[in-house]
């Protein structure tokens, strides 16, 4: 895994684990909410011949799919409960911040009425919203477990609308959902992004205040992010609170698992 990912990535990945940890002697689970609770599975034979892994777990599963001198990491979920550590060895442990501080601060610089037509639902809970909209385990999320192929609707706003530097924002935002990407990789991958600019969407849900839960999606041809924060789950917290995160990377029509890579390989 470490070999596969930035060293960002890779830090991301093993605090998801450690977060794990915290939580597990929080709750006093240890037992099922631990630092090593999770699968590894190789595909296939590291060569150049398409091979791949998945190391999937509480909070945390990322799909990798290599064929020849080409990668493809998605879908990709992690999570945390909480965000922060704040005690014990691991404390200052801060995972997902940065992502939920720049989403603010972009939502907070649109005009009052670009913030109404990107703000598609003004509360989170689930009576805020329809049914289709919510769910009992992925609340907002859309892109979540046992969603390939799900057909999502774009939502919001089109980026393109906005002006150079919110939409400089908005590619920092990606750029840092993504972050867990080698650099080359990275570089590519937001150059295909960059391809579908006048299709890429961003939608938001809740208030956009410091300390307020909230979701946010971007949302194009070849990405989907989402990025929600959650009720409690092992945590007694009923509603939506900011430290409990979940975030999940898909790639649209056709390549989550490499599956596009894989076609065009054997082509």
């Amino acid at each position: 895994m470490k070999a596969s990912l930035s060293p960002a990535g890779y830090k991301k990945a093993r605090g998801c684990m450690k977060t794990n940890q915290f939580l597990g002697e929080v709750v006093n689970g240890t037992k099922v909410l631990n630092e090593k609770s999770y699968n590894f599975t190789i595909f296939g034979t590291p060569s150049h011949e398409p091979w791949g892994w998945q190391l999937h777990g509480h909070h945390f599963c990322m799909n990798c799919l290599v064929a020849g001198t080409q990668m493809v990491i998605s879908p990709v979920f992690m999570g945390a409960e909480p965000n922060v550590i704040g005690e014990g060895t691991e404390k200052g442990t801060e995972l997902f911040t940065d992502q939920e501080q720049l989403a603010l601060r972009l939502m907070s610089s649109l005009s009052e009425p670009t913030q109404k037509q990107v703000r598609i639902y003004p509360g989170i809970g689930a009576e805020d919203m329809p049914s289709w909209r919510f769910h009992r385990a992925d609340q907002r999320h859309l892109g979540g477990a046992f969603q390939d192929n799900r057909v999502v609707p774009y939502e919001g706003v089109k980026v393109s609308t906005f002006s150079a530097q919110q939409q400089d924002m908005v590619r920092d935002l990606i750029t840092l959902c993504l972050n867990y990407l080698p650099d080359k990789a990275l570089d590519v991958r937001m150059q295909e992004i960059s391809c579908y600019w006048g299709e890429t969407y961003f939608c938001w849900i809740g208030q956009n205040v410091q300390g307020a839960a909230f979701y946010y999606k971007v949302h194009s041809p070849v990405v989907m992010v989402e990025f929600d924060h959650h009720s409690g789950v092992f945590l007694d917290n009923k509603m939506p609170l900011p430290f409990h995160i979940h975030t999940l990377v898909r790639t649209p029509n056709g390549n989550d698992y490499g599956k596009e890579l894989i076609r065009q390989f054997y082509k």
